[in-house]
């Protein structure tokens, strides 16, 4: 079995985490690491997992796990890494975007499976992608690998209210959230140096403009993306490309019917379609922010660094390509 341990307990990515983990058929928990409620006993703060898990949070770090996962809030894994010595022997999958651009990276590999496999399955230490990162790249990347993307892209994406984490703001509580919906970041949002990047490893030679419009939805989980750019391919060339480029990638499915977000709520899913209007081809991307855009995806990770089934725990069974 291996041993686990969660460092930043207490939130919404780590609870799904702790979710997928339980019913893992290889992973035995060993801790749950959270300051602010270290003694509280996980299923009082995580409600779900009553029955579950009867492990409490603690204040102390063990050695004794071979992987780490870092659930804390965005520059606290880097800060965390810096004053901890964790064995080298240990694996570490980060969630935040600490060590997602190679400027950052140290040891860190990019953590898309689609994109990275084979240096994922090499790896000790792993930056997880973000969630609209995810569904994004995933529209995107069969187009530039064909050297296909070659004018502006244009992108709208909605998320749900889980996206923004646990801690209440002006924006993500009840009252404001539901029945509304609003604009934020535009053309501006951290995701996009991570996007870029992964979509030059590819194409070089693009020198577009991702224009992207995050969008807050008034629903808990999710992201809907819809991204267009320029095309002279066919709807039956786009979508060959698009299922070759998938063909091994078992969360990955290119549905001929225009879908829909439930679709894809809670699971590791992503499910693309594709359309061609006039010069213009439409790429619709949906995942679970959670699980695919985040505790899911590292998961898959995981399995991938220790040699495993790329789907175990997930609730795909295995294909046999």
């Amino acid at each position: 079995m291996i041993k686990a341990g969660i460092i930043g307990g207490a939130g919404y990515t780590a609870g799904e985490l702790l979710r997928i983990l339980l019913h893992h058929p290889k992973v035995e928990i060993a801790f749950v690491h959270s300051n602010s409620n270290a003694g509280n006993v996980i299923s009082a703060i995580h409600t779900d997992l009553i029955g579950e898990i009867d492990l409490s949070f603690t204040d102390t770090i063990s050695p004794n796990v071979e992987v780490l996962f870092l659930c804390m809030g965005h520059g606290k894994s880097k800060d965390f890494l810096d004053t901890h010595a964790i064995p080298e022997s240990i694996k570490i999958i980060d969630l935040s975007r600490d060590y997602r651009l190679k400027a950052d990276a140290e040891n860190f590999i990019y953590g898309l499976p689609e994109l990275n496999r084979d240096a994922i399955e090499e790896t000790n230490y792993l930056a997880n992608p973000g969630c609209f990162a995810t569904a994004i790249q995933l529209a995107l990347l069969p187009l530039a690998e064909a050297r296909q993307l070659n004018t502006d892209i244009h992108v709208h994406a909605i998320t749900g209210s889980t996206g923004a984490g646990q801690e209440p703001k002006p924006t993500t509580h009840f009252s404001w959230r539901n029945n509304n919906v609003s604009i934020y970041k535009a053309f501006t949002h951290q995701h996009l140096g991570e996007i870029n990047q992964s979509v030059q490893q590819l194409q070089p030679n693009y020198k577009g403009s991702i224009n992207f419009l995050p969008v807050r939805g008034n629903f808990p989980r999710g992201i809907y993306a819809s991204v267009y750019t320029d095309s002279e391919m066919n709807e039956k060339e786009i979508n060959y490309l698009y299922e070759h480029f998938y063909d091994n990638d078992p969360f990955v499915f290119v549905s001929p019917q225009n879908p829909n977000l439930k679709q894809v709520v809670n699971t590791n899913k992503c499910i693309l379609h594709i359309e061609k209007h006039d010069n213009k081809v439409l790429i619709i991307s949906m995942i679970d922010n959670l699980v695919k855009g985040a505790s899911g995806q590292a998961v898959q990770n995981m399995n991938l660094m220790f040699g495993l089934e790329e789907q175990m725990g997930l609730g795909l069974k295995a294909v046999a390509f």
